[in-house]
């Protein structure tokens, strides 16, 4: 092989590793992109359950600082949201339904490879607080499992990141006592764009840029599940740019340093129920 094609090679090489390896805070290799701006440890024991549309208590979020997550994937548009979130170095949190992970693994697994952190929304996304307590539990558990397989290749309900969200928000008093006691953080939200509404992807980007300017910071609910949010995403994420907002991305704090937690760090327990 000729030096000029070995160059050209060296090149391509260097331009896929820039597109797979995970956009990490202050680490894009493409100037000018929103990027992550910082990575938050969220501690399970500080931080039982966070969201002001549910709980009495949301993320340390600075001014203008946002996360970003999406539920119900993984589906049809995941690809274009990650291919979105990849041209801006945007890392975000996927609460994926288990069955859908078991559809799609191979996009389970994109999302991670992508640095991508990956949550937990039940196996069937039915409404657990109108279940009995154990089959609401039952359906938590197997859709943890379902993540866990396609992402590990191991069934397990031990979840590797310890996030869940209720579908519909739909919780009870018992169900969150039981995640707390295993260390699952429950994830409401601050604001979200209503996706769920038929609305063209204009609509949608006026309709959560205004409610960002409103809230100014805060968790942001989206779908991953909806063509218009795809279509609409890009926008939205050029919008964050232009006007100074920062993304921050959510992981578990290690369990390793929960042992070293402050006894005055520990949160003033409520029932949380909705």
């Amino acid at each position: 092989m000729s030096r000029r094609m070995m160059g050209k090679l060296k090149v391509a090489l260097l331009v896929l590793v820039a597109w797979t390896v995970p956009a990490w805070a202050g680490d894009c290799p493409r100037p000018g992109t929103l990027g992550t701006s910082r990575i938050l440890e969220v501690d399970a024991a500080r931080y039982p359950r966070v969201g002001l549309k549910s709980f009495p208590q949301t993320l340390p979020l600075d001014d203008k600082e946002v996360v970003l997550t999406f539920d119900d994937g993984p589906a049809a548009p995941t690809p274009r949201i990650l291919a979105a979130l990849a041209r801006e170095c945007v890392l975000a949190t996927f609460f994926q339904v288990g069955r859908n992970s078991q559809a799609l693994p191979g996009m389970v697994r994109k999302a991670a490879a992508l640095g991508h952190t990956l949550g937990h929304h039940s196996w069937s996304h039915p409404h657990l607080n109108a279940l009995s307590f154990e089959a609401a539990k039952d359906n938590i558990d197997r859709g943890i499992a379902a993540d866990e397989a396609a992402l590990n290749g191991k069934a397990t309900t031990i979840p590797g990141t310890p996030f869940f969200r209720f579908p519909y928000f739909e919780s009870t008093p018992e169900l969150l006592a039981m995640l707390q006691a295993r260390g699952i953080v429950v994830f409401g939200a601050d604001f979200w764009a209503s996706d769920w509404l038929p609305m063209t992807p204009q609509d949608e980007l006026k309709l959560v840029t205004g409610r960002l300017k409103a809230a100014r910071k805060g968790i942001i609910l989206f779908h991953d599940i909806r063509a218009q949010t795809a279509a609409m995403l890009p926008d939205f994420l050029k919008y964050m740019r232009v006007n100074g907002y920062r993304v921050v991305h959510v992981v578990p704090k290690p369990k390793s340093a929960d042992k070293h937690a402050n006894a005055d760090d520990s949160p003033s327990h409520s029932d949380g129920s909705q």
